[in-house]
């Protein structure tokens, strides 16, 4: 119970990062406070991540569960029709059934790969001795979560994988944020990995070798419908998922596929907006098209990268030159140079009038985000987001700073000059 996000993702990766986190600042020292080496357990470290998990596993408990009505069978489910589902020597049957079976990592072909011991996200938490030497096959948000993580409790690092790191965040905010993994002793590899061998030592394609103790494999998700039971209840599959229109209905129409297993954006809080669409459209019979607009996602390295809407990037190949872009740097925002952690941005990213993106990057971006999604939803407006109180001195005080520049033009204009005048000449 709990899935992925509880048990081998979200928590237990964030429990880590603080824990990295604590030592880092001990490590440098800053602000007149002198650096010390840690004393880094992390016997003791893989404790307070399985605390975490544990703390948390009793909202998603099968006795949670049952508390609030459900009833919850253990075992493994076969669709034995369009509207039946076998398990634990039950046959259950129902108008409508949901899919939220989640995906697991995936293994590329490397050469030589089911000899080596390696890692992914299910098994590197289960470690209770600090790797030496950390290789990390891939370079999106979960390698470089963990790269810099493990690096600030320690370890070497390498991380290994073509092409430049979090291609998907906006290109300037990943520079920030890779620049820091560097500045931490984070070693970048631009290749590909043809095969391992024991030791362990991965071969690049290239034929240059990298030797370490333990080896990540952080390349993606796959999928494992055997014995499902798809092709019984007519449903139609391939390599990235369960096929689904926007109210994410499988080619069977009584058969729904929400979460990891279907094709899409894989996020922990894009599985409960869909559940939520489930309650919509199957318990009060209300269509319920999944929009990703303003969907939010945040990278939790430090700085933190926070994304909703569009990026820059793909604002201007949606909609070319008709994109008009303001940057505010945390350079300029006075709390931030209260503590001396002044890296980062604010990106607003307009189609018109309309706010169709935002990128922060800076300490706490993640938390930052959500005014910006509000605008990018359409359910707040940027004058009115820009009209807001903000507490003195503020991080969120630079996001409104962005966006009231992005209402200069409205503020500041000749019709307002021009009024501002008469006034000025009436009351002389």
């Amino acid at each position: 119970m709990g899935g992925d996000c509880l048990n081998t993702g979200c928590v237990p990766s964030k429990a880590l990062i603080a824990a990295a986190g604590r030592a880092h600042a001990l490590r440098t020292g800053t602000l007149g406070i002198g650096a010390v080496e840690p004393v880094v357990d992390f016997a003791a470290v893989h404790a307070h991540v399985h605390r975490a998990i544990a703390t948390i596993a009793p909202v998603d408990s099968v006795e949670h569960m049952t508390e609030l009505g459900c009833e919850v069978i253990a075992g493994d489910a076969v669709l034995t029709g369009r509207s039946s589902v076998t398990v634990g020597g039950r046959t259950l049957s129902a108008p409508r059934i949901v899919l939220a079976v989640g995906s697991r990592p995936r293994v590329p072909p490397i050469e030589g790969i089911e000899a080596i011991p390696y890692l992914t996200n299910e098994t590197i938490f289960d470690l209770t001795e600090l790797p030496a030497h950390l290789i990390v096959v891939g370079n999106g948000p979960i390698g470089v979560e963990l790269a810099q993580a493990f690096r600030r409790l320690g370890s070497r690092v390498t991380v290994i994988a073509p092409g430049p790191a979090m291609a998907k965040d906006d290109p300037d905010a990943a520079a920030v944020a890779v620049a820091s993994l560097k500045a931490d002793g984070v070693t970048f590899v631009d290749g590909e990995v043809a095969s391992a061998a024991a030791g362990v030592t991965v071969r690049l394609k290239d034929g240059s070798s990298v030797s370490g103790s333990h080896l990540l494999l952080v390349t993606g998700r796959s999928f494992d419908f055997a014995g499902l039971g798809l092709a019984a209840a007519g449903v139609d599959h391939d390599e990235h998922g369960i096929a689904v229109d926007a109210r994410r209905r499988t080619s069977n129409r009584r058969i729904y596929a929400i979460g990891d297993c279907r094709p899409g954006p894989h996020f922990t809080h894009v599985s409960g907006y869909e559940g939520g669409n489930m309650v919509l459209e199957i318990g009060f019979g209300l269509p319920s098209k999944a929009d990703y607009r303003a969907l939010p996602w945040v990278t939790y390295t430090d700085p933190e990268v926070a994304q909703v809407g569009l990026t820059e990037a793909d604002a201007r190949k949606r909609h070319g030159d008709g994109i008009t872009v303001w940057r505010e740097d945390f350079a300029d925002n006075d709390r931030a140079i209260t503590e001396g952690d002044t890296a980062g941005f604010v990106k607003l990213i307009a189609h018109g009038r309309r706010l169709v993106g935002a990128t922060i990057v800076g300490a706490h971006a993640g938390d930052l985000i959500l005014p910006a999604a509000m605008m990018v939803a359409g359910k707040a407006s940027r004058f009115g987001v820009a009209s807001l109180i903000v507490p003195y001195p503020n991080r969120a005080e630079h996001l409104k700073k962005a966006v009231f520049a992005s209402q200069d033009a409205l503020v500041f204009n000749r019709w307002t000059r021009g009024w501002a005048g008469l006034l000025a000449r009436l009351r002389r």
